[in-house]
Protein backbone atom coordinates (compact mmCIF):
# COMPACT_ATOMS: atom_id res chain seq x y z
CA UNK A 1 0.00 0.00 0.00
CA UNK A 2 2.60 2.90 0.83
CA UNK A 3 5.83 0.40 0.71
CA UNK A 4 7.69 3.21 -0.92
CA UNK A 5 7.10 5.89 2.03
CA UNK A 6 9.00 3.51 4.23
CA UNK A 7 13.18 2.81 4.50
CA UNK A 8 12.99 -1.19 5.14
CA UNK A 9 16.83 -2.11 4.34
CA UNK A 10 17.43 -4.12 1.65
CA UNK A 11 17.03 -7.21 1.94
CA UNK A 12 14.98 -6.83 5.43
CA UNK A 13 11.44 -8.43 5.85
CA UNK A 14 9.95 -6.61 8.84
CA UNK A 15 7.72 -8.66 10.38
CA UNK A 16 8.12 -6.62 13.99
CA UNK A 17 6.11 -3.22 13.54
CA UNK A 18 3.62 -4.61 16.57
CA UNK A 19 6.84 -3.55 18.55
CA UNK A 20 8.74 -0.67 16.59
CA UNK A 21 7.32 0.46 13.56
CA UNK A 22 9.52 1.45 10.48
CA UNK A 23 10.94 4.75 9.73
CA UNK A 24 9.00 6.87 7.05
CA UNK A 25 11.07 8.47 4.91
CA UNK A 26 9.68 11.68 5.18
CA UNK A 27 10.33 11.85 9.18
CA UNK A 28 14.25 11.96 8.58
CA UNK A 29 13.78 15.24 6.41
CA UNK A 30 11.13 16.48 9.18
CA UNK A 31 13.19 16.01 12.06
CA UNK A 32 16.40 17.95 10.00
CA UNK A 33 14.00 20.79 9.30
CA UNK A 34 13.10 20.84 13.12
CA UNK A 35 16.68 20.63 14.30
CA UNK A 36 18.50 23.09 11.53
CA UNK A 37 15.14 25.57 10.69
CA UNK A 38 13.16 25.96 13.66
CA UNK A 39 15.92 24.69 16.89
CA UNK A 40 18.88 26.05 15.19
CA UNK A 41 17.56 29.47 13.87
CA UNK A 42 14.29 30.02 15.87
CA UNK A 43 16.16 29.18 18.82
CA UNK A 44 13.39 29.62 21.74
CA UNK A 45 11.21 31.41 19.25
CA UNK A 46 10.30 28.30 17.79
CA UNK A 47 7.42 27.69 20.44
CA UNK A 48 5.75 30.04 19.07
CA UNK A 49 7.11 30.57 15.48
CA UNK A 50 7.08 27.27 14.73
CA UNK A 51 4.04 26.31 16.88
CA UNK A 52 5.80 23.45 18.83
CA UNK A 53 3.86 24.93 22.41
CA UNK A 54 0.23 23.42 20.31
CA UNK A 55 1.90 20.22 18.80
CA UNK A 56 0.22 17.96 21.17
CA UNK A 57 -3.14 19.29 20.81
CA UNK A 58 -2.47 19.36 16.90
CA UNK A 59 -1.26 16.36 16.49
CA UNK A 60 -3.42 14.64 19.02
CA UNK A 61 -6.66 15.66 16.60
CA UNK A 62 -4.86 14.09 13.83
CA UNK A 63 -4.06 10.99 15.56
CA UNK A 64 -7.68 10.57 16.72
CA UNK A 65 -9.29 10.15 13.05
CA UNK A 66 -7.60 6.67 13.30
CA UNK A 67 -8.79 5.91 16.69
CA UNK A 68 -12.73 6.99 15.97
CA UNK A 69 -12.66 10.02 18.37
CA UNK A 70 -14.22 13.42 18.70
CA UNK A 71 -12.02 16.77 17.83
CA UNK A 72 -10.18 17.84 21.20
CA UNK A 73 -10.07 14.59 23.07
CA UNK A 74 -6.55 13.73 22.31
CA UNK A 75 -3.80 15.37 23.52
CA UNK A 76 -0.23 13.80 22.91
CA UNK A 77 2.89 13.47 25.90
CA UNK A 78 4.80 11.75 27.97
CA UNK A 79 4.99 7.87 27.84
CA UNK A 80 2.27 5.54 27.93
CA UNK A 81 3.36 4.59 31.39
CA UNK A 82 2.66 8.24 32.81
CA UNK A 83 -0.91 8.43 30.60
CA UNK A 84 -2.21 5.06 32.13
CA UNK A 85 -1.36 6.85 35.74
CA UNK A 86 -3.52 9.95 34.78
CA UNK A 87 -6.26 8.05 33.11
CA UNK A 88 -6.54 4.97 36.09
CA UNK A 89 -6.55 7.94 39.07
CA UNK A 90 -9.08 9.89 37.08
CA UNK A 91 -11.20 6.66 36.95
CA UNK A 92 -11.14 6.03 40.71
CA UNK A 93 -11.42 9.45 41.39
CA UNK A 94 -14.92 9.32 39.36
CA UNK A 95 -16.20 6.14 41.50
CA UNK A 96 -14.50 6.69 44.75
CA UNK A 97 -17.06 4.29 47.08
CA UNK A 98 -15.84 1.06 44.95
CA UNK A 99 -12.74 -1.04 46.23
CA UNK A 100 -11.48 -2.93 42.74
CA UNK A 101 -9.61 -2.30 39.30
CA UNK A 102 -10.28 -5.08 37.19
CA UNK A 103 -7.70 -6.53 34.44
CA UNK A 104 -6.48 -9.34 32.79
CA UNK A 105 -3.60 -11.21 32.81
CA UNK A 106 -3.05 -10.35 29.29
CA UNK A 107 -1.72 -6.90 29.85
CA UNK A 108 1.43 -5.94 29.44
CA UNK A 109 2.71 -5.88 32.29
CA UNK A 110 3.71 -1.79 32.75
CA UNK A 111 -0.21 -1.50 32.97
CA UNK A 112 -0.19 -3.40 36.03
CA UNK A 113 2.67 -2.54 37.66
CA UNK A 114 1.30 1.39 37.70
CA UNK A 115 -1.82 0.86 39.34
CA UNK A 116 0.29 -1.01 41.85
CA UNK A 117 2.48 2.06 42.74
CA UNK A 118 -0.64 4.54 42.29
CA UNK A 119 -2.68 2.52 45.16
CA UNK A 120 0.35 2.40 47.46
CA UNK A 121 0.16 6.60 47.30
CA UNK A 122 -3.74 7.46 46.84
CA UNK A 123 -4.29 6.09 51.24
CA UNK A 124 -7.41 4.00 49.51
CA UNK A 125 -8.32 0.48 50.37
CA UNK A 126 -8.28 -0.55 46.60
CA UNK A 127 -7.56 -3.75 44.85
CA UNK A 128 -6.40 -5.04 41.80
CA UNK A 129 -8.10 -8.00 40.67
CA UNK A 130 -6.14 -10.17 37.66
CA UNK A 131 -8.22 -12.61 35.98
CA UNK A 132 -8.05 -14.42 32.48
CA UNK A 133 -8.90 -12.57 29.05
CA UNK A 134 -12.06 -14.38 28.90
CA UNK A 135 -13.38 -14.10 32.06
CA UNK A 136 -13.40 -10.30 32.57
CA UNK A 137 -17.04 -9.92 31.99
CA UNK A 138 -17.76 -12.68 34.93
CA UNK A 139 -16.27 -10.27 37.05
CA UNK A 140 -17.84 -7.08 36.29
CA UNK A 141 -20.03 -6.21 39.24
CA UNK A 142 -21.15 -3.28 41.27
CA UNK A 143 -17.23 -3.26 43.10
CA UNK A 144 -15.88 -2.03 40.06
CA UNK A 145 -14.37 1.34 40.10
CA UNK A 146 -12.31 1.09 36.79
CA UNK A 147 -12.48 -2.03 33.83
CA UNK A 148 -8.87 -1.23 32.84
CA UNK A 149 -7.84 -3.53 29.59
CA UNK A 150 -5.55 -3.43 26.75
CA UNK A 151 -7.51 -4.63 23.64
CA UNK A 152 -4.69 -6.54 21.96
CA UNK A 153 -2.81 -8.79 23.83
CA UNK A 154 0.64 -8.21 23.05
CA UNK A 155 2.00 -11.93 23.38
CA UNK A 156 -0.81 -13.70 21.81
CA UNK A 157 -2.74 -11.06 19.48
CA UNK A 158 -6.30 -11.52 21.36
CA UNK A 159 -8.33 -9.09 20.61
CA UNK A 160 -11.17 -7.90 23.30
CA UNK A 161 -14.74 -6.51 22.15
CA UNK A 162 -14.21 -3.07 23.22
CA UNK A 163 -17.95 -2.08 22.32
CA UNK A 164 -19.07 -5.04 24.00
CA UNK A 165 -17.06 -5.07 27.28
CA UNK A 166 -17.25 -0.86 27.82
CA UNK A 167 -21.20 -1.19 27.82
CA UNK A 168 -21.36 -4.25 30.27
CA UNK A 169 -18.57 -2.02 32.26
CA UNK A 170 -20.97 0.77 32.30
CA UNK A 171 -23.94 -1.44 33.10
CA UNK A 172 -22.29 -1.98 36.48
CA UNK A 173 -21.69 1.22 36.89
CA UNK A 174 -17.33 0.80 36.47
CA UNK A 175 -15.34 2.94 34.39
CA UNK A 176 -13.17 1.82 31.40
CA UNK A 177 -9.87 2.55 30.42
CA UNK A 178 -8.35 1.31 26.88
CA UNK A 179 -4.84 0.71 26.00
CA UNK A 180 -4.77 0.83 21.90
CA UNK A 181 -1.21 0.46 22.24
CA UNK A 182 -1.72 -2.80 19.65
CA UNK A 183 -4.54 -1.51 17.94
CA UNK A 184 -3.86 2.08 17.02
CA UNK A 185 -3.09 1.80 13.38
CA UNK A 186 -3.65 -1.70 12.98
CA UNK A 187 -7.07 -1.88 12.96
CA UNK A 188 -10.44 0.06 13.08
CA UNK A 189 -11.40 1.42 16.37
CA UNK A 190 -14.07 3.68 17.15
CA UNK A 191 -13.86 4.90 20.53
CA UNK A 192 -16.99 7.57 19.76
CA UNK A 193 -18.95 4.88 19.47
CA UNK A 194 -17.63 2.54 21.92
CA UNK A 195 -18.16 5.47 24.55
CA UNK A 196 -14.96 4.52 26.94
CA UNK A 197 -14.43 6.90 29.53
CA UNK A 198 -10.61 6.59 28.86
CA UNK A 199 -8.53 5.42 26.24
CA UNK A 200 -4.25 6.10 26.25
CA UNK A 201 -1.92 4.46 23.49
CA UNK A 202 1.84 4.91 21.81
CA UNK A 203 2.68 5.70 18.43
CA UNK A 204 5.78 4.17 18.22
CA UNK A 205 4.31 0.97 17.52
CA UNK A 206 2.17 0.72 13.75
CA UNK A 207 1.79 4.63 13.64
CA UNK A 208 5.69 4.84 13.38
CA UNK A 209 7.13 7.54 14.63
CA UNK A 210 10.11 6.15 16.27
CA UNK A 211 11.59 5.19 19.33
CA UNK A 212 10.51 7.15 22.25
CA UNK A 213 7.61 8.95 20.55
CA UNK A 214 5.51 10.24 22.31
CA UNK A 215 1.67 8.32 23.99
CA UNK A 216 -1.22 9.65 23.50
CA UNK A 217 -4.78 10.11 25.93
CA UNK A 218 -8.14 9.97 25.10
CA UNK A 219 -10.88 11.35 27.20
CA UNK A 220 -14.79 11.08 26.72
CA UNK A 221 -15.80 14.14 25.36
CA UNK A 222 -18.45 14.84 28.15
CA UNK A 223 -15.40 14.45 30.69
CA UNK A 224 -12.37 16.53 29.40
CA UNK A 225 -13.41 19.57 31.42
CA UNK A 226 -14.52 17.68 34.61
CA UNK A 227 -11.45 15.21 34.92
CA UNK A 228 -8.78 16.39 37.63
CA UNK A 229 -5.50 15.72 36.89
CA UNK A 230 -3.86 13.36 39.27
CA UNK A 231 -0.50 15.18 37.77
CA UNK A 232 -0.56 18.78 38.17
CA UNK A 233 1.75 19.74 35.36
CA UNK A 234 2.73 23.07 33.96
CA UNK A 235 1.96 22.44 30.32
CA UNK A 236 -1.86 21.27 32.27
CA UNK A 237 -2.60 24.50 33.58
CA UNK A 238 -5.37 26.91 32.05
CA UNK A 239 -2.36 29.90 32.29
CA UNK A 240 0.90 28.43 32.16
CA UNK A 241 2.69 31.50 31.63
CA UNK A 242 0.86 33.50 34.30
CA UNK A 243 3.01 30.89 36.47
CA UNK A 244 0.48 30.99 39.18
CA UNK A 245 1.57 28.84 42.12
CA UNK A 246 -1.66 27.21 42.70
CA UNK A 247 -3.03 24.61 40.25
CA UNK A 248 -6.01 25.53 37.72
CA UNK A 249 -6.58 22.69 35.46
CA UNK A 250 -7.09 23.44 31.52
CA UNK A 251 -10.56 23.95 30.77
CA UNK A 252 -10.13 21.15 27.96
CA UNK A 253 -8.21 18.07 27.11
CA UNK A 254 -4.91 20.32 27.71
CA UNK A 255 -5.08 19.62 31.45
CA UNK A 256 -4.17 15.84 30.69
CA UNK A 257 -0.81 17.34 29.27
CA UNK A 258 2.19 17.39 32.11
CA UNK A 259 5.78 17.80 30.78
CA UNK A 260 7.01 19.67 28.28
CA UNK A 261 6.19 18.22 24.73
CA UNK A 262 9.06 16.03 22.96
CA UNK A 263 9.86 18.54 20.02
CA UNK A 264 11.81 16.59 17.92
CA UNK A 265 9.70 13.25 18.37
CA UNK A 266 6.85 14.93 17.33
CA UNK A 267 8.23 16.07 14.36
CA UNK A 268 8.85 12.24 13.39
CA UNK A 269 4.73 11.74 14.56
CA UNK A 270 4.20 14.31 12.59
CA UNK A 271 5.77 12.73 9.03
CA UNK A 272 4.48 9.71 10.08
CA UNK A 273 1.01 10.72 10.13
CA UNK A 274 1.46 12.57 6.82
CA UNK A 275 1.37 8.74 5.44
CA UNK A 276 -2.04 7.92 6.82
CA UNK A 277 -3.60 10.55 5.48
CA UNK A 278 -5.41 8.72 2.68
CA UNK A 279 -5.55 5.27 4.30
CA UNK A 280 -8.71 3.20 5.17
CA UNK A 281 -8.51 1.39 8.17
CA UNK A 282 -11.10 -1.26 7.06
CA UNK A 283 -8.96 -1.82 4.16
CA UNK A 284 -5.64 -1.97 6.47
CA UNK A 285 -7.10 -4.54 8.55
CA UNK A 286 -8.89 -6.28 5.40
CA UNK A 287 -5.28 -7.00 4.61
CA UNK A 288 -3.81 -7.61 7.22
CA UNK A 289 -6.00 -10.58 8.29
CA UNK A 290 -5.45 -11.85 4.83
CA UNK A 291 -1.52 -12.13 5.03
CA UNK A 292 -2.10 -13.26 8.71
CA UNK A 293 -4.00 -16.02 7.43
CA UNK A 294 -1.72 -17.00 4.99
CA UNK A 295 0.88 -16.76 7.31
CA UNK A 296 -0.75 -19.62 9.54
CA UNK A 297 -1.53 -21.87 7.31
CA UNK A 298 2.02 -21.89 5.58
CA UNK A 299 3.79 -22.25 9.13
CA UNK A 300 1.33 -25.17 10.43
CA UNK A 301 2.66 -26.92 7.28
CA UNK A 302 5.74 -26.37 6.68
CA UNK A 303 6.98 -26.12 10.69
CA UNK A 304 4.31 -28.22 12.94
CA UNK A 305 7.11 -28.07 15.64
CA UNK A 306 5.39 -24.66 16.25
CA UNK A 307 2.19 -24.20 18.10
CA UNK A 308 -0.04 -21.04 16.89
CA UNK A 309 -1.27 -19.17 20.38
CA UNK A 310 -2.89 -16.71 18.70
CA UNK A 311 -6.66 -16.83 18.08
CA UNK A 312 -7.46 -18.84 15.24
CA UNK A 313 -10.32 -16.82 14.39
CA UNK A 314 -8.76 -13.76 12.36
CA UNK A 315 -11.65 -11.65 14.37
CA UNK A 316 -10.61 -12.44 17.50
CA UNK A 317 -6.99 -11.37 16.59
CA UNK A 318 -5.02 -8.26 16.53
CA UNK A 319 -2.51 -7.35 13.38
CA UNK A 320 -0.06 -10.27 14.89
CA UNK A 321 0.56 -14.20 14.92
CA UNK A 322 2.02 -15.54 17.76
CA UNK A 323 3.43 -19.20 18.37
CA UNK A 324 4.91 -20.95 21.19
CA UNK A 325 8.27 -23.16 20.63
CA UNK A 326 10.77 -23.85 23.66
CA UNK A 327 13.61 -22.52 20.95
CA UNK A 328 11.69 -19.40 20.18
CA UNK A 329 14.45 -17.24 21.33
CA UNK A 330 17.41 -18.68 19.62
CA UNK A 331 15.18 -18.90 16.58
CA UNK A 332 13.93 -15.10 16.17
CA UNK A 333 18.01 -14.47 16.57
CA UNK A 334 18.54 -16.75 13.59
CA UNK A 335 15.74 -15.60 11.49
CA UNK A 336 16.79 -12.00 12.56
CA UNK A 337 20.66 -12.77 10.87
CA UNK A 338 18.98 -13.83 8.04
CA UNK A 339 16.74 -10.62 7.41
CA UNK A 340 13.56 -11.91 8.96
CA UNK A 341 12.71 -9.80 12.19
CA UNK A 342 10.06 -10.89 14.08
CA UNK A 343 10.12 -10.48 17.98
CA UNK A 344 10.26 -12.88 20.80
CA UNK A 345 8.36 -12.69 24.22
CA UNK A 346 9.14 -14.93 27.40
CA UNK A 347 9.00 -17.71 28.11
CA UNK A 348 8.26 -18.87 24.53
CA UNK A 349 6.77 -16.74 22.09
CA UNK A 350 7.50 -15.91 19.20
CA UNK A 351 5.61 -13.08 17.56
CA UNK A 352 4.97 -11.79 14.20
CA UNK A 353 3.48 -8.72 13.09
CA UNK A 354 1.53 -7.69 9.17
CA UNK A 355 1.19 -4.64 8.53
CA UNK A 356 0.34 -4.07 5.05
CA UNK A 357 1.06 -0.12 4.81
CA UNK A 358 4.61 -2.44 3.77
CA UNK A 359 4.02 -5.50 3.92
CA UNK A 360 2.67 -7.81 1.16
CA UNK A 361 2.15 -11.45 -0.02
CA UNK A 362 5.16 -12.47 -1.49
CA UNK A 363 7.13 -10.92 1.97
CA UNK A 364 4.79 -13.62 3.88
CA UNK A 365 6.11 -16.40 1.59
CA UNK A 366 9.18 -15.49 1.54
CA UNK A 367 9.80 -15.13 5.47
CA UNK A 368 8.09 -18.77 5.63
CA UNK A 369 10.52 -20.04 3.53
CA UNK A 370 13.37 -18.89 5.61
CA UNK A 371 11.44 -19.65 8.86
CA UNK A 372 10.90 -22.94 7.64
CA UNK A 373 15.28 -23.32 7.19
CA UNK A 374 15.71 -22.21 10.31
CA UNK A 375 13.85 -24.37 12.15
CA UNK A 376 14.30 -27.91 9.92
CA UNK A 377 17.64 -27.24 9.60
CA UNK A 378 18.30 -26.04 12.93
CA UNK A 379 20.77 -23.24 12.33
CA UNK A 380 18.73 -21.92 15.41
CA UNK A 381 21.00 -24.07 17.24
CA UNK A 382 23.80 -22.02 17.46
CA UNK A 383 25.47 -20.33 20.43
CA UNK A 384 25.13 -16.77 18.94
CA UNK A 385 21.60 -17.28 18.81
CA UNK A 386 20.93 -19.19 21.98
CA UNK A 387 22.90 -16.31 23.60
CA UNK A 388 20.26 -13.78 25.46
CA UNK A 389 20.90 -10.21 24.74
CA UNK A 390 19.59 -7.51 26.80
CA UNK A 391 16.29 -6.81 24.80
CA UNK A 392 15.06 -9.25 23.87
Amino acid sequence: MKRNQFHIPEGVIYLDGNSLGPMPKAAAARVQQTVVDEWGDMLITGWNKAGWFHQPGVLGNRLATLIGAPENTVVLGDTLSIKVYQALAAGLQMRPDRTVILSDSGNFPTDLYMPDGLLKTIGRNIDLKIVAPEDIEHHLDENIAVMMLTQVDYRTGRLHDMADLTTKAHAVGAVALWDLAHSAGALPVDLGNCNPEFAVGCTYKYLNAGPGSPAFIYIRSDLTDKVEPALAGWMGHSSPFAFDTQYTPAPSIERMRVGTPPVLQMAALSAALDVWDDVLMQEVREKSIALSELFIVQVEQRCPQLTLISPRNSEQRGSQVSFAWEHGYAAIQALTSLGVIGDFRAPDVMRFGFTPLYIDEQDVLNAVAIIEKVINERIWDQAQFIQRAAVT
